[in-house]
């Protein structure tokens, strides 16, 4: 088994002053310890994008309509969104799942598209809990499906991206549950709030956080369940199952890093299967990362979600492992090692 002590003496050998890469090495060793190998491979990879709607939209969390939910899945399906561009451009596969979308997309007939509904879209979580634990359980057990399917059609980096108008209120709800934050340090503009939806959203936050903090020690799930959205317990499940396998699970932004803190309250050590691609504008993305212990490898003040962040690190991946792999060693040179 290839241990830590393994993975640096290798990275010190190469034909290079040692620790001269920096964060590059740090990233190498990284994925080779989730691997636990020294020759660590990041392709093929897959992004698997979750979409569902959120009830608590009628709220005023958004400055956007529900509808936009599925237009933008028909988008990402027809190749002509931003994610789709970057995973065309970057080699990675793109499967887009319906597990709980609204407004009827039983037209979509592409290869990549797939419909595993949950429900239409979840409840108000400002006025109850926005499904029930056993709604929380399929929609995990849908994520858990399909990290199954990409592992065993040998895909060596997972990605899950969303797409869900009002999904920053739930990851801004989750965090403040899972990651301990104020609602007023968890919550940010999201898609483009005003003033005045922005304070709208924190006071819900802040409620229904604070409604979900009650039963948390008594039922974790539930807890969970009563703020989250479809798409992030599928990604949750879908990160849970990607970790039990030893498989780089790639994070992108706000939405999908409160998604990872499910993960990893429900399933210890998950976070050490993860490396977090960016740090987003979203206030609270930052405590979110840190309560699982990552550091984003990107710093650029992106929010687009859909996995859009994940993908643009994808070259890092690439960089490090190539440098675990086909960089000569200085004992192969010929070379005496500094001191």
């Amino acid at each position: 088994m290839t241990t830590e002590t393994d993975i640096w003496a290798h990275l010190d050998a190469l034909a290079k002053p040692k620790r001269s890469l920096g964060k590059l090495e740090e990233l190498a060793a990284r994925i080779a310890r989730i691997q636990k190998t020294l020759e660590p491979v990041v392709r093929p990879r897959r992004l698997v994008l979750f979409a569902a709607d959120h009830g608590v939209v009628a709220s005023g969390v958004s400055a956007w309509s529900p509808e936009v939910t599925a237009l933008m899945v028909r988008t990402i399906v027809a190749g002509r969104s931003a994610s789709a561009a970057l995973a065309g451009t970057h080699r990675c596969d793109l499967r887009i799942v319906d597990v709980g979308v609204s407004t009827s997309l039983d037209d979509l007939c592409a290869s990549n598209f797939t419909q595993a509904r949950v429900a239409h879209g979840t409840r108000d979580l400002s006025k109850e809990p926005a499904m029930t634990a056993d709604e929380f359980d399929a929609a995990w057990n849908v994520g858990v499906r399909e990290a199954q399917a990409a592992i065993e059609n040998g895909y060596k980096v997972l990605i899950a991206g969303e797409m869900g108008i009002g999904n920053t209120t739930a990851a801004a709800c989750l965090t403040s549950l899972l990651a301990e934050v104020s609602a007023e340090q968890a919550t940010g503009r999201g898609a483009g709030a005003d003033d005045v939806i922005l304070r709208i959203k924190k006071e819900i936050v802040a409620e229904a956080s604070a409604k979900a903090r009650k039963i948390l020690r008594q039922d974790t799930r539930k807890a969970i369940a009563s703020v989250a959205g479809f798409e992030m317990a599928a990604m949750a499940g879908f990160f849970a199952e990607s970790a039990r396998h030893d498989v780089v699970v790639l994070i992108d932004g706000y939405v999908a890093t409160a998604a990872a803190l499910i993960a990893a309250t429900l399933q210890s050590d998950t976070a050490a299967c993860m490396v977090a691609s960016h740090l987003s504008s979203e206030p609270g993305h930052g405590s979110a990362l840190a309560a699982l212990g990552l550091r984003p490898l990107l710093d650029w003040n992106m929010r687009l979600g859909e996995g859009t962040g994940a993908l643009i690190a994808l070259p890092l991946l690439d960089s490090a492992v190539s440098l675990l792999r086909d960089v000569a060693s200085l004992d192969g040179l010929g070379v005496p090692r500094e001191d």
